[in-house]
């Protein structure tokens, strides 16, 4: 049963990361390659986690990949709200 949620978990990012990746495609908004490479990292993560066979004092070492996940989604967020947007209106 917990191969089965983790298989739909890792489709269920990957469906994701292939939104957000067309989303990108269709605005070529950065937040949303930012967003699709992060959920394509969480995907990655866990088909690692169950394909790598380690000794389980270095399975911590798989996760890392998630939280480089969770630092690009953070990143990506900052980006947009930091970004000067084209829609303010002009001063003067």
């Amino acid at each position: 049963m917990n191969e089965y949620i983790s298989g739909a978990s890792t489709l269920g990012y990957a469906v994701v990361a292939m939104f957000f990746l067309r989303f990108w495609r269709q605005t070529n908004d950065r937040l949303f390659f930012i967003f699709s490479a992060a959920f394509w990292l969480l995907a990655l993560g866990r088909i690692a986690v169950h394909a790598v066979q380690v000794a389980d004092d270095h399975l911590h070492y798989l996760y890392l990949l998630r939280l480089l996940a969770y630092v690009l989604i953070l990143y990506a967020i900052i980006d947009k709200n930091r970004r000067p947007s084209a829609r303010q209106p002009l001063s003067g």
